[in-house]
């Protein structure tokens, strides 16, 4: 039993997998490909936006090694997850609860991609993009899986520091140091995550709370996540806004992210305003889809203006 009065001990579920008889389109599923394509999209801007050439081959094989690692983390968080996903509808069909793969091969397997992509990443790019890796992984599976998750409802919170790692790693591997535009990359991710993952738990509070996951809307309630989001809504815009004042991105990402930052706000206020029915669903879910273009052009444009003026710097 867990300070929030739910019940959150992992034994107190039963997945009941089969034995594992998985395909390759099992083992991919299993790696989160979505989470993982995203993760590569955000580690590639910070390649190509740190300082100095890298080498093309260097450059892609630090992105596998991201790919690796993110989906080695995917993986690990099935196998001990297992239990729960298994009783969630948005779940419920991953491949260890339908019994395409057992929890001893989902484990097997998440350990040796995370420990084959940070020992790549350290031998052939440099060990401070693989340390960075190493604590991606680490993260996400000790700290937001195995602690966070079943005891908190800041798991989403703290427990977005790995996802928001990525640009990081991908600025360490080209660079091979951390700078404060990396950290402002990473400081976006983070920011974003909360209202991101809170509009789309404010639909699924039922199935968190079936599970006895203490997530912010299930513990709090809904209208203190809608503030939450409302919150984290207004303190994103401006540091979305902040590369083009370090000079980390141009006038036109200036003005992308000045739109979308705005966009992003007034949305989170129809969240707050919407409280009721199929209306507060409807605003829930356009600010969840919303969130992931809003970081996905962010991004972008960011890529679009660095490439172009490598491409520029190249020709001249």
């Amino acid at each position: 039993m867990s300070d929030t009065g739910l019940d959150i001990s992992r034994s107190g579920f039963d997945a009941s997998p089969a034995v594992g008889a998985g395909g390759v389109g099992d083992y991919l599923a299993l790696m989160k490909p979505r989470v993982m394509s995203l993760v590569v999209f955000t580690g590639f801007v910070g390649l190509v936006a740190a300082p100095g050439a890298m080498h093309p081959v260097l450059a892609l094989a630090a992105l596998i090694c991201i790919a690796v690692g993110a989906g080695a983390a995917g993986a690990l968080n099935m196998w001990y997850d297992a239990d729960i996903d298994a009783k969630m509808q948005r779940t419920a069909g991953r491949p260890i609860p339908r019994g395409r793969i057992s929890p001893d091969e989902a484990l097997t397997f998440g350990a040796i991609l995370s420990v084959g992509s940070v020992v790549c990443m350290g031998l052939l790019v440099n060990w401070l993009a693989a340390a960075l890796l190493a604590l991606t992984i680490g993260f996400y599976l000790f700290v937001y899986t195995m602690w966070l998750k079943r005891r908190t409802p800041q798991n989403i919170v703290i427990g977005g520091v790995a996802g928001a790692l990525p640009p990081m790693i991908g600025w360490a591997a080209a660079s091979g140091t951390v700078s404060l535009e990396g950290f402002v990359l990473f400081l976006i991710i983070f920011l974003w995550t909360p209202p991101h993952f809170w509009a789309l738990a404010l639909n699924r509070a039922r199935d968190y709370e079936r599970v006895g996951v203490p997530m912010l809307p299930v513990v709090a309630g809904a209208d203190a996540t809608r503030r939450q989001i409302l919150i984290y809504s207004v303190l994103l815009a401006p540091v979305g806004l902040s590369p083009a004042f370090i000079g980390l991105g141009g006038t036109l990402y200036a003005i992308t992210s000045g739109l979308l930052g705005a966009l992003f706000v007034a949305l989170a206020c129809i969240v707050y305003t919407r409280r009721e029915g199929k209306a507060g669903e409807r605003a829930a879910q356009r600010l969840f889809s919303f969130s992931i273009l809003y970081l996905l052009l962010l991004f972008a444009v960011l890529l679009i203006e660095h490439a172009f003026g490598g491409l520029l710097a190249w020709t001249a």
